[in-house]
């Protein structure tokens, strides 16, 4: 055999080896990506619960910030406070209604004060809009 053959024989043998590094490096490389991504997924879950928690602690501590900020004010400010089927029932859809708290005391209406004591009140009169 001549020079150049073995010499061409070398590169090719060189190539071939040189080639097989790549595809091996590079299985390895998608190896690991793989193991990568199967620990992201195991911990995707625990990501969204920590991210959760803090989102809820973050909540609690602006509700009790604003409850600071209300509290300060004035507690005999008056406000609305809506008939439901449990409290003043009689009173839903009344034209009477007024529904507003002072001082810590509900005012129902002014023929009813605290509230009519029966399901269907005499006075209650169509709401008109």
């Amino acid at each position: 055999m001549e020079q150049w053959q073995k010499d061409l024989a070398e590169i090719v043998e060189t190539v071939a080896d040189e080639v097989e590094r790549f595809f091996l490096g590079m299985s390895e490389m998608v190896e690991t990506f793989f193991e990568l991504t199967e620990e992201i997924t195991e911990q995707v879950p625990n990501i969204v619960t920590e991210f959760d928690q803090y989102f809820q602690d973050l909540a609690e501590e602006a509700y009790r910030e604003l409850e600071d900020i209300v509290g300060d004010v004035d507690p005999a400010f008056p406000y609305s406070v809506e008939p439901t089927a449990e409290k003043n029932p009689a009173c839903i859809g009344c034209s009477h209604y007024h529904g507003q708290v002072y001082g810590g005391n509900l005012l129902v209406c002014a023929m009813h004060p605290h509230g009519c004591e029966d399901e269907n009140c005499p006075d209650w009169e169509k709401e008109e809009y």
